[in-house]
């Protein structure tokens, strides 16, 4: 990829603005969102990623370039609102590949809240779908296989290598979910959990996303491929909690909520064929993302 013209949406979201950034040091990389934050904009543009305003919900392109050599489509919409929701996870992306149908490949970030089977199994790829994310994002589960239906049925009306990759739980020294838990704690906040066991996940640092970006990129194709992106080692909410706690000095309080999310492990299996495992220990990464907000508590 070294060299190459990249085009980001999204960049200044939590997974895209560290690959934004990790790969302006040696590629030409366009960013395009609304940036309603301008020091997020100030941020990547110091970084050397070029930005520019565009409403992905619009699905209006005018003015932007065709001629990237890869589409890194990492912007989510969780708004709540159907239509605005639909426009920017689904419409915009087979949009966009139309706008950019000379791209070698288009890399569309989908999501593990897409999968609902009945049952608590690792999910794989061939996993019952649904409205997983419900309780709290209306819209969100939907909305992602929607996105997913739409880049699958462009790559093969124009012929545009894709491949859709299906975060779990994406983490690191830019927040996340667990993140999130961390300040409930602080904050003494109860942490919702859903009924029966553990809420089991598969998180996964953004030092091996970046990592597994090139060959993810490798793989597109016509049809695209749908792929799990995930941590190779399942850990609980109450897991990860309990052992944040332990960094932080605060024990976490569970509070049993229906309109908690209730676990989701993914299965990596066909991940680790087609562009290799992860390398970062759950507990180096959340670790080193506790040290990194709260670097007075972590020694």
């Amino acid at each position: 990829m070294r060299g190459s013209k990249i085009l980001i949406t999204g960049p200044s979201g939590q997974v895209a603005a560290p690959i934004a950034k990790a790969l302006a040091t040696d590629n030409e990389v366009w960013g395009i969102a609304r940036f309603s934050d301008p020091s997020a904009r100030e941020s990547l543009e110091k970084a050397g990623v070029r930005c520019e305003t565009v409403n992905l919900a619009s699905g209006d392109f005018t003015g932007l370039p065709t001629d990237f050599d890869y589409v890194l489509n990492l912007a989510v919409a969780k708004s709540g609102r159907w239509d605005k929701d639909l426009g920017a996870n689904a419409e915009s992306a087979g949009l966009l590949m139309a706008h950019c149908r000379t791209a070698k490949a288009f890399l569309h970030c989908s999501s593990a809240a897409v999968y609902d089977p009945p049952d608590d199994e690792p999910r794989t790829e061939r996993a019952a779908l649904g409205d997983n994310h419900k309780p709290m994002f209306p819209t969100y589960s939907i909305s992602k296989i929607a996105g997913e239906v739409v880049v699958r049925t462009m790559s093969r009306a124009l012929g545009v290598p894709a491949i859709i990759a299906r975060l779990n739980v994406p983490y690191g020294n830019n927040g996340g979910w667990p993140f999130f838990h961390m300040e409930m704690m602080l904050g003494d906040i109860p942490i919702p959990v859903p009924e029966g066991g553990p809420a089991v996940y598969n998180p996964i640092h953004e030092d091996d996303i970046i990592a597994m970006l090139p060959k993810l990129l490798e793989k597109a194709a016509v049809p695209a491929p749908t792929v799990n992106w995930c941590g190779e080692q399942a850990v609980s909410l109450q897991e990860w909690c309990t052992y944040i706690g332990t960094l932080i000095g605060k024990e976490p309080v569970f509070e049993k909520s229906l309109q908690a999310l209730r676990g989701n492990p993914t299965d990596a299996t066909l991940m680790r064929e087609l562009v290799g495992g992860t390398t970062v220990d759950w507990r180096d990464g959340f670790r080193r993302m506790v040290a990194t907000f709260h670097p007075e508590l972590v020694g």
